[in-house]
Order: C-alpha cells, then structure tokens, then sequence
C-alpha cells in the first residue's frame, strides 16, 4: 500500500510543474526551439484554402521562395463546422477561439473611413464570442493597424469595428501605410473564389482542375505583390486559413523572420505549437496568440490559441519539406473518407459475431468453440491493430485505405496467434488478459512518443478533423481503461487464488492510479472527461475486488469522486504557466471568463447525437444485449458460459463491472459520446466471452476457486 501515497504525491508535483513531464516519460518534440526577439512589425497574409500540394517552383513561384525562408507546418482550421469559411477564419483570427461567421463566407466590405475603415457588426460577427479581440489587444496597447482586403479588415478591427488603414487591394494601400503601422494583414481571397457558388462552397469535383490551378497562380501574384511592399524588418505568417470546398484539409502554414531568411527556412525548421503539442502542426487561434507574440504583446487570457513555434529540424530540400506536410494532409484524408466504412464494418462484424456465438454456443461442439474464442481474440485485438499499423509508412503506398485495412488484419492475426500461443492459452484468463495488456501498452508507449499512432489512425484522431491533435482521444481512452481494468482483474485473480486478498485491492488501485497519471497527465494524456469514468471505474473494481456490496449510494459517491479528482487535475494544470498550460486548465480558465457553457452545451449536444449514429448502436445494442441475455438466460445464450467463467476466475465480474461503469461515465462526459461505451464493450465483451468458452472447456469450477468470489449480494 506504500506505492499509492507515492504515486499521488508525484502526480501532485508532475501536475504543479515541480517535477518536468520530460522527467518520467518521453516529450513531444526533442529539438530546441528557436528564439527571436520581438519584431518591429508582423504581417500576416491569408489565403483561404492555400494546401502544399498547391505549392512548386513552377506554379507558385513567389510563394515558394518564401518558403525557402520560412519556418512551415500543417495548418488546421477548423472552427466551429465541418468546413471553415474565408469569414470563420478571419472572425476566429479576431476572436483568438473557434467561432463561426454564420451562413456568411466570405467577408463583407467594411465602410471606408478616411484612411481607416470601419467594420459593422453584421460584417463583423459581432455576435460571435469575443470578436474584436485582436483588434481591441492591438489598440490598448497604442498601436495601429492596416489592412487590405475585407477579411484582413475582419481580422484587426477593434471591438468598435475600427481599422486604422485599410484598401481594398494591395496597389491601393498608400507606400506610407506600409510602415506605419507594425501589424498587416492582407486577404488574398483568389485560391477559393472559383469555389463559391450563391454565397457558399461548392464540391470540389464541380471546379476544373485548370481553374484551380489559374485561381493558386492568381493568389501567388496577390502574394508576391504584398510581399514586394512589405517591410525588410517585418515577421511574415502566411495561412492558408479557410477551406476551399465542403472537404476540409491541412493547409499552409508558413512564418518568416530574420532568422529563418538567413539559415534556409524549410530547409532546417518546422511550425509548430503548444495547442497542437507537435512540431508540424498548429491551429487558426494560434495565428492570433502569434501576431501579439511577434510584437512582444501579453496574449490575452481569452485566446485559446499559442503562439507558434519554430523547431529546429534535420535540414533538407524545400520540395522535400513540402511534399512531406502534403502527405500529411493525404494521411488525414485518407482516414476520413474511410472512418464511416470502417466503422460500419466493424458495426456488422461485431453483430455478425454475437449471432454465430449463439449459436456455436447453444449447438457446436468443440472445435466450434475453440474457433469462436480465437474470433473472440481477434475481434478484441483488432483496435489495437489500427494504431500498431501506422508505425508503417502507409500513406506512400499507392493504395493507402487498402494498405491500412491488410496491414491491420495481418497485425491482428499476430496478437490473436500470440494470445493463443504460450502457456497462459490454457487458463481462463490467460488468452484475454494478453490482448488486453498487448491493447494498454502500445496506448501507453504511443502516448510517451508522441501520439504518433493514434494520429490518423481510424480509431483515433486527425488534424483534418479537427476534434483532437495530442493526448489520449475519446475511443483509445475508452480500449485503454477497459484494458487496464481487465488487466488489473487478472492480477487481482491471482493473488485472490493465494489467499492475498488486501494485496489484490492495492493491486488494484496501483495499477488504476498508475493509468489514471498517465491518462491525466498534461501533455501526455490530457483526459479530462475520461479521468472521471477512469477513477470511477478504478474504485468500482477495488470495491468488488475487496467483497463488498455495491450500493446504488457508493456508486454515486465513487462517480462524485471521480468528477472531484479530474476537476482538481484541471485546476492544478490551470495553476500551471498559461503557455504550458493544456485544455484541462484551459477549460477552468473558460470557467473563470464565463465561456464554459457554451463549450459545454456544444459538448452536451454532440453526445445526444451519437445515439442516433448508425455504426456504434448496433455495437453497443448487440453487446448489452448479448451480455445481459447471457447472464439472466446463461443456459439459453452461452450455455452458461459466463457464468461458469465468473465462478472460475471470479475478479473478472469486477473488471467487466469496472469496465462497464468507465464507458457509462465516459459516455456521458465526453462529446463522443456512444463511441465510449460501444468501444469499451467492443473490447470487453469479447474478451469475457473468450474466458467463458475456456471455462467451458474446464468443466465446473471447483469449490475452492467459487469459494474466491464475492457473494451474489456483493456483487450486484
């Protein structure tokens, strides 16, 4: 029991910043950042719906040079849509936090004001969160602005609506507006005007390839020309901040200054940031945070973006550079377009399963059976085989989706024969627990590097999307409890088997505390709503792992808990430095500003619609279905083959319980909603039914081992 006061304390320091992240478990990026002094003035260019893949020697010329000076990543823009119009990118850039521009798309002129402008609130977004921000940031401060372009006006009006330079195009700001003022802005709409039909975009088929490609050339000369006339000194940022058409993409993301000019930019460093936690990757508010940050100005606490950051890198070819963040939007692409297919296979595969396991169940004999737990096995074992498949370079294959899908089958076969190949394949829980433990590892190892697995991969995340770019997503968080609650039930089994009961409660909650830190942990995990279900979950387990009865009162204590301690992990990250600071102590920070309850009711809205999704509900109704069926009907469904698992190996009943309470709380707590449960049980379930078909092959438990298990009446 030493283990635990020791693993809070260090969580406690690790969460205050006492201890560094670094010290214990592998950091996001290994090079040093480069610093710069503030800049005499930044300007940023904007042109909506700019991708690498847009980008040469040939065809973008003026772009490409700077490219060769500049510090580039993977931009993504999503606000609050699925696609983000030129006017959400400008209003967001305004705002510093996702936002949206209403049926708008693309900015409205402003009225023109002597030198300056003025940008009514219908233009402006007014009724948008924070929109002024910028602007308001800049003019407190004692600075001015100039901008061309109606987005650009957007961008940097005040909360009055006040722009002090303004043209409509580049040749019409005057040579001394240039100068004055130390932040520009300038809208090059040309690269998605083609896609704009009645005020909205378009498919992307609808548009010629010839014209896209004049409308990229056209945006270039736009940029060569600002570039012409803006000053030597100045920083320049250049984001592709919109999409072009209904299909969201990675878009370009550039920023020069003196000291990427002189050392060949692309060549040797990459933009990334703290919001993205990778080297190669940043957000739309994170132009906002950066702008101020250029200029040496304090980033006001409403901002939810960083400023960027520039990584030394391995110096290389620009075209290599580019071609690399243009696959990284195909790698993106790939597994979007795919996820809905996947899933709805998955969906039938997992149906398609219960049936035949009723019937092998009710009607096979024995090599029936055997087949059914080795498809158990793989059914478990296939999600983890999605995140191992990215450690190959799949995206240069010529048939990506088609890579991803063999490769993960080939890989779920390994975990399957390894699962069945040692002596633990004689055992109830032997087979399971291998996959479970193989499934928490390969979480745990992915989020010590980097979440490089679960990005793009088809049960986890991508920049495209938008939802989540670093840290434990909503479906790796709910295999990476079921697993380790599963895991822990097996250790617990078999120190109940040696009469060491006390020792598998702290074995327990070792191990759930251990995996909660991880899970917890700014800039590893980063869970907030799964650190609830987690804890929880972990109690629930130790609960019924000790004996003891659960009652509907020490569920709903356990569940408050839970809530408490995730709530105390965020407040601690928001006592954290605001540039270290992850979404958890962003959230308290929303909280403290009041503009948490619209986060939340976005998130609360999200999560009803899940039920309605059609892939996960066959999941998550098949497999409540199938278990409770199974346990009021045991003759009927399995031939009481979860029964006569639970009386064979009785802490399994506590880990599928604990299991079952994480998806519950995680579903509800998580905008994924469905996706928790239906993955927890997608694992679980299986896993169980597999110890089931085992135990059935032993025969009757001896009184001994029954005698281990908590009573009908603890166990409820």
């Amino acid at each position: 029991m030493r283990a635990i006061p020791t693993l809070i304390r260090m969580l406690v320091l690790l969460l205050t910043g006492v201890v560094p992240a670094g010290a214990l478990l592998a950091g996001t990026a290994g090079a040093a950042h480069a610093q710069t002094s503030p800049a005499a003035r930044v300007a940023l260019i904007g042109v909506p719906g700019l991708r690498w893949s847009d980008l040469g020697p040939e065809a973008t010329p003026n772009l490409w040079r700077l490219t060769g000076e500049s510090a580039i990543g993977s931009l993504s823009v999503r606000t609050m849509g699925p696609v983000t119009c030129p006017a959400a990118g400008w209003l967001t850039i305004s705002a510093g936090i996702r936002t949206t521009a209403g049926e708008r798309c693309l900015p409205e002129a402003p009225r023109v004001q002597g030198q300056g402008a003025l940008v009514t609130p219908d233009a402006s977004g007014a009724h948008a969160e924070g929109a002024g921000l910028l602007g308001q940031a800049i003019h407190d401060a004692g600075l001015c602005s100039a901008a061309v372009g109606p987005g650009a006006a957007l961008a940097l009006a005040d909360r009055a609506g006040r722009v002090d330079a303004y043209a409509a195009t580049v040749a019409e700001l005057p040579a001394a507006e240039w100068g004055r003022c130390p932040f520009l802005a300038i809208d090059v709409d040309a690269a998605v005007r083609p896609y704009l039909a009645s005020g909205t975009l378009t498919d992307e088929h609808d548009v010629p390839a010839a014209t896209r490609a004049q409308a990229v050339r056209d945006a270039d000369r736009e940029v060569g020309e600002a570039l012409a006339r803006i000053p030597a000194d100045a920083t320049v940022l250049v984001a592709g901040l919109a999409d072009h058409d209904r299909t969201p993409h990675l878009r370009v993301a550039m920023m020069r200054t003196p000291e990427t000019a002189r050392t060949g930019g692309a060549g040797g460093f990459r933009l990334g940031s703290d919001s993205t936690h990778r080297d190669d990757m940043v957000i739309l508010p994170d132009v906002t945070a950066t702008l101020l940050a250029a200029r040496g100005l304090a980033t006001p606490g409403l901002v939810m973006g960083l400023p960027w950051t520039v990584t030394a890198g391995h110096p290389g070819p620009v075209a290599d550079a580019a071609r690399e963040l243009a696959a990284a939007d195909v790698a993106g692409q790939t597994v979007r377009d795919m996820t809905a297919v996947f899933f709805t296979a998955f969906a039938v595969a997992q149906v398609l399963f219960y049936g035949v396991a009723y019937l092998i169940l009710r009607r096979g004999g024995p090599r029936g059976r055997s087949a059914l737990r080795a498809a158990a096995l793989a059914l478990a074992a296939l999600p983890v085989s999605t995140y191992v498949v990215n450690l190959f370079p799949w995206v240069k294959t010529p048939w990506p989706a088609f890579t991803i899908v063999v490769g993960a089958l080939a890989i779920d076969a390994v975990v399957t024969a390894v699962a069945l190949a040692g002596p633990w394949r004689r055992t109830v829980l032997g087979p399971g627990t291998v996959v479970a433990a193989i499934t928490g590892a390969v979480l745990v190892a992915d989020l010590a590097t980097g979440t490089t697995l679960q990005l793009n991969g088809v049960m986890g995340y991508t920049g495209v999307v938008g939802a989540r770019y670093y840290g434990m997503g909503n479906i790796p968080n709910a295999l990476f409890a079921a697993s380790a609650l599963l895991c822990a039930a097996a250790v617990a089994q078999a120190l109940v088997a040696r009469g060491r009961r006390r020792a598998a409660v702290a074995a327990v909650l070792a191990i759930g505390l251990a995996c909660v830190a991880v899970e917890a942990w700014p800039g590893v995990g980063s869970k907030f709503g799964g650190t609830i279900g987690f804890v929880s979950a972990t109690a629930v387990t130790a609960v019924l792992v000790a004996g003891r009865r659960l009652s509907a009162a020490r569920l709903a204590v356990i569940c408050g808990g839970g809530a408490v301690f995730a709530l105390t992990v965020a407040f601690l990250d928001h006592l954290r430095p605001e540039a270290d600071q992850t979404h958890l102590g962003r959230f308290i920070g929303q909280v403290v500003h009041g503009q948490a309850i619209e986060q939340i009711q976005q998130k609360l809205e999200a999560m009803l619609r899940t039920f309605g999704n059609p892939n996960l509900m066959p999941i998550l109704v098949a497999a409540l279905a199938f278990l409770v069926f199974a346990l009021r009907n045991p003759g009927k469904v399995t031939a009481g083959a979860l029964p006569l698992a639970f009386a064979r190996a009785p802490m399994l009943r506590a880990g599928l319980a604990g299991a079952l309470v994480s998806g519950v709380v995680g579903t509800l707590a998580s905008d994924s909603g469905v996706a928790v449960l239906s993955m927890t049980l997608a694992l679980a379930v299986p896993l169980a039914l597999a110890a089931g078909v085992r135990a059935l092959e032993l025969g009757p438990a001896p009184s001994g081992e029954a005698a281990h298990s908590p009573s009908s009446t603890d166990a409820r």
